[in-house]
């Protein structure tokens, strides 16, 4: 969608911002451009609207020459989301997300229902926001109200320059799951300029790490921080990039483990000969749509208190997530439930659990599998043995 061939950006005081830049984004990638001030990102992406024009190499859009194309007609079919949002202070919200469409001669009321679907879109009731003006807005509304202006007018390209920097990080946090729901509906092929690894890493398909004026890498986020290519992108993402890692990581059926599995309504008598058989201390527990309920210890199933089946003696157990989801978000359950183990279900279907050694396990193999260019189950860990 997006190519850039030998991209030369050089100023006349011989200043070089971006020096021989060749990449391509492909059809509804989102790759996220990061790099300290001045390393060239927010050049290279002004470049694709002509805001700034290169010096050398050309760009292509949808495999048009863009230096060809008038500027105002390229960039009315280009999406574009700054920090400051750029809302026009005497418009309410709906005028300002259908300035596009009216601006490519949409009728008024066309281009006013189409702002009023994509304020919905972007969690803004526009019977509620509709007719507000900016400053009545929160920073985190006005970034909403950014993006769904970009979209109106359905662009294929979006150009994100640090849209979400200037808010605080519970909202930015917030902003930021919310683009990723929008871009898993609409696929757009997204450049997202940012000085943040961290948000590089939870954004991007693949993340190019700026140096000065140049691509260091640009990878994968699992690639990146498992296996970087030089000791600059090292340094850049950072000594604990093992922990960044845990973003991109997702929990695989391979990670799990798979104690025994007893009914809520089996008798007890039952359930302690299922864990006696597999000398377990424990058991998790499922009631009769096959959901995890819970819990039960081999000791509550020995007493002689407690009804006749396992349900008066199972314990609730809130952790659990989908197959696939961040190693980093089994983390944070286990420490939010203070639990030595997480349920993993693939829908409602319980697939086993992941402990804090198999989470642990996991990253390992995951950073070796991308250091070796392996796939992760083909990875071997040599651990201690326990004592």
């Amino acid at each position: 969608m997006i190519r850039f061939e030998h991209v030369t950006k050089r100023y006349p005081d011989g200043t070089t911002a971006v020096d021989d830049l060749s990449f391509e984004v492909a059809e509804g990638e989102l790759i996220t451009l990061v790099g300290p001030s001045g390393c060239g990102k927010t050049t290279t992406m002004k470049m694709v609207n002509r805001l700034i024009e290169p010096t050398d190499g050309r760009i292509l859009l949808d495999g048009e020459d863009i230096a060809t194309v008038d500027p105002v007609a390229l960039r009315r079919r280009i999406g574009y989301v700054i920090q400051q949002v750029g809302l026009f202070p005497h418009k309410t919200v709906l005028d300002n997300t259908a300035t596009v469409p009216h601006l490519l001669g949409k009728p008024r009321k066309q281009a006013r229902a189409r702002a009023a679907e994509l304020l919905d879109l972007v969690g803004l009731d526009p019977s509620t926001y509709g007719d507000r003006y900016p400053d009545q807005l929160s920073g985190g509304q006005r970034q909403r109200v950014g993006v769904a202006r970009a979209l109106a007018a359905d662009p294929p390209v979006l150009l994100m320059d640090e849209p979400f920097g200037a808010v605080d990080p519970v909202v930015r946090e917030h902003l930021q799951n919310e683009f990723l729901r929008l871009q898993s509906t609409l696929h757009k092929t997204v450049l997202f300029v940012t000085h943040d690894i961290e948000e590089a890493v939870r954004l991007g398909d693949r993340i190019a790490v700026y140096g000065a004026g140049r691509i260091e890498q640009l990878d994968t986020p699992a690639t990146v921080l498992g296996a970087p290519a030089t000791e600059y992108t090292a340094e850049f993402v950072g000594a604990d990039r093992g922990l960044k890692r845990l973003s991109v990581t997702p929990v695989e059926t391979g990670d799990l483990e798979h104690p025994p599995v007893v009914r809520l309504d089996d008798p007890v008598g039952r359930a302690a000969d299922r864990l006696s058989a597999d000398d377990a201390p424990w058991a998790v527990v499922l009631d009769a749509d096959g959901s995890v309920h819970g819990w039960v210890a081999a000791d509550a199933l020995a007493e002689g208190s407690g009804g006749p089946t396992v349900r008066d003696r199972a314990r609730p157990m809130a952790a659990h997530l989908p197959l696939g989801a961040p190693l980093r978000q089994a983390l944070s359950a286990m420490l939010q439930h203070d639990a030595g183990w997480i349920a993993v279900r693939d829908g409602d279907g319980f697939l086993g659990v992941l402990t804090p050694a198999r989470l642990h396990a996991a990253l390992r193999r995951s950073t070796t599998a991308d250091a070796a260019n392996v796939p992760r189950g083909k990875v071997s860990l040599d651990t201690v043995p326990d004592a």
